[in-house]
């Protein structure tokens, strides 16, 4: 005598299902939901059952257990009514970095070799000023102003503005624009 397939007990359970579920979440449409998961896990997961052992109760405990993944997930979850976080969380296009890392190399190539130089030593190297100027056998201050001389030139040749900032993605070649060595590698 062959035993019955368990899948055919999982209908008999509905009813009984809905109401824990609408006891747990006082609403009607989530309960729905919650019993359709608890149905889809039961379902996927029948070789789990052990034969001749409480349907209902294994039932219901997938149930119990999916409202309170559903609860502690919830707890993690920002609400956003007004969509302000999630527009902040919008990501630029990559091309548009790629096109101005382009005008930036092209920009950079038209420096004087000891520009380029000072801007590669103390922006992209991180080396500082006094390391730099060691390095080049000059005095600090003309490294300093290599340096500020360089950042200007670039800025006119990629026509940016004092304010303007350039939106590169890439922290060697925003260590060189800038003059905030904490954006170097």
């Amino acid at each position: 005598m062959s035993k019955a397939d368990p899948r055919d007990e999982l209908v008999e359970h509905l009813p009984a299902l809905r109401a824990f579920a609408l006891s747990l979440t006082r609403n009607g449409a989530t309960a729905d939901d919650m019993v359709q998961d608890t149905v889809v896990k039961a379902w996927t997961n029948i070789e789990k059952y052990k034969a001749g052992t409480n349907m209902r109760a294994w039932l219901f405990t997938i149930l119990r257990n999916t409202y309170y993944s559903s609860r502690r997930k919830i707890k993690r979850e920002v609400a956003d009514v007004d969509g302000a976080f999630s527009e902040n969380m919008s990501e630029k296009p990559a091309h548009d970095g790629h096109l101005q890392l382009a005008d930036f190399r092209r920009a950079f190539e038209q420096l004087p070799d000891e520009q380029r130089e000072t801007l590669i030593l103390v922006g992209a190297s991180g080396f500082s000023y006094e390391e730099a100027a060691e390095m080049c056998h000059v005095a600090v201050g003309t490294i300093k102003s290599r340096a500020n001389r360089g950042r200007k030139r670039l800025a006119e040749l990629m026509h940016l503005g004092e304010d303007e900032a350039m939106e590169l993605t890439d922290s060697a070649t925003m260590a060189v624009v800038t003059a905030n060595k904490a954006t170097a590698f």
